[in-house]
C-alpha cells in the first residue's frame, strides 16, 4: 500500500507540471495533499514475522517384556522390574479389557507395559500402579470375581472344530475313509460292506462286523 502511494504522488506531480488550466492545477494539488497526509499517517509497512510452530517430537519406549504375575479371587497383580521410576513421570491408562502404562525418564529413557487384550474384563476406576524403590505393580481388579486361567487373552484354536465336533458320525466317516484308502482288498471290501448296512439301515454302527 505505501508503495502504491508513492507511485501514486510520483504520477501527480507529473500532471501537475504539465497542467495549464488553475482549476486543473487546484484539483492536483489537492489530491496530492490528500495522498501526502495519508501516506505519513500510514507510515512503513510492517514486515510480517512467520508464527511460531511448536513441533514436540514423537517419544521412543523400550517395550518391557520380562514379568511376573499372581492373582486372588478380586485382583491380578503384574510386577515388573523396574529401578528409578518416578510417580509423577508415569502415565497409566486402563479400559475394560486392556491397559497401557508409560514410564518416563528412567535413567534417560523411556519404557511401556501394555495389554492390548486382556483375558478378563477389568475395573478401570479401581485398578493402579504401585511403585516400588526396585520394581512397579500393575494392580487390575477383577469386574467378576474368579480365577483367570491366563493373564493375555488366547483365542481357542479348538472353536473351529467344534461343528465338527457335534456331530458325533463325522468323526466315524473320517476314520472310515482313511481306512479305506490306505487298506488292502479285505479291508476295502469289509468297509464297503458296513458303509452300505450302515446306509441301507441295517445296522447303526458302521463298523460293526470288522475286526
Amino acid at each position: 500500500m505505501a508503495e502504491d502511494l508513492v507511485l501514486d504522488l510520483e504520477e501527480l506531480r507529473q500532471l501537475r507540471s504539465i497542467a495549464k488550466r488553475p482549476r486543473i492545477v487546484s484539483l492536483i494539488n489537492s489530491e496530492i495533499h490528500t495522498l501526502e497526509k495519508l501516506s505519513k499517517e500510514e507510515g512503513p509497512a510492517p514486515v510480517p514475522t512467520p508464527a511460531k510452530v511448536s513441533s514436540t517430537p514423537a517419544l521412543n519406549y523400550i517395550t518391557l517384556g520380562s514379568f511376573s504375575w499372581d492373582q486372588d479371587n478380586e485382583k491380578v497383580k503384574i510386577y515388573i522390574s523396574l529401578e528409578g521410576v518416578v510417580q509423577d513421570k508415569m502415565e497409566a491408562e486402563f479400559k475394560q479389557w486392556s491397559f497401557d502404562v508409560k514410564f518416563h525418564d528412567v535413567q534417560g529413557k523411556n519404557y511401556r507395559f501394555t495389554s492390548p487384550r486382556l483375558n478378563q474384563e477389568i475395573v478401570p476406576e479401581k485398578s493402579k500402579v504401585l511403585v516400588k524403590p526396585t520394581r512397579v505393580v500393575i494392580m487390575l481388579f477383577k469386574a467378576s470375581k474368579g480365577n483367570w486361567l491366563d493373564l493375555q487373552y488366547k483365542e481357542d484354536k479348538l472353536k473351529p472344530n467344534l461343528d465338527k465336533e457335534r456331530d458325533p458320525m463325522a468323526g466315524i466317516m473320517d476314520l472310515m475313509k482313511n481306512m479305506y484308502e490306505e487298506g488292502d482288498d479285505e479291508m476295502k471290501r469289509t468297509i464297503a460292506k458296513a458303509w452300505t448296512d450302515a446306509r441301507s439301515g441295517k445296522t447303526a454302527d458302521p463298523l460293526k462286523g470288522y475286526p
